[in-house]
């Protein structure tokens, strides 16, 4: 989630690379997030290629905002 709220959108490869993750184990990430409306997730091709768009939704971006929010308070009471 944290690389997809920093941007509107990003390339399943892309995330995938950044975030150092097999294909199938992002794969199954996206579709846990996607299943709860965290994620929304868009086919089509980019320079002749199939291609797969990742975004945060709005109820994705709130949810990683409360869970940020919720580890600062955790760390704070430490």
């Amino acid at each position: 989630m944290a690389v997809l709220v920093a941007v509107d959108q990003a390339e399943f490869r892309r995330v995938r690379d950044t975030v150092e993750v097999s294909d199938s184990a992002l794969s199954k990430h996206v579709s846990t997030l996607e299943g709860a409306g965290y994620v929304e997730v868009r086919k089509g091709q980019a320079d002749g290629r199939p291609c797969t768009w990742l975004s945060a939704t709005p109820v994705g971006r709130r949810a990683y905002e409360s869970h940020l929010a919720a580890l600062g308070a955790i760390i704070e009471r430490s």
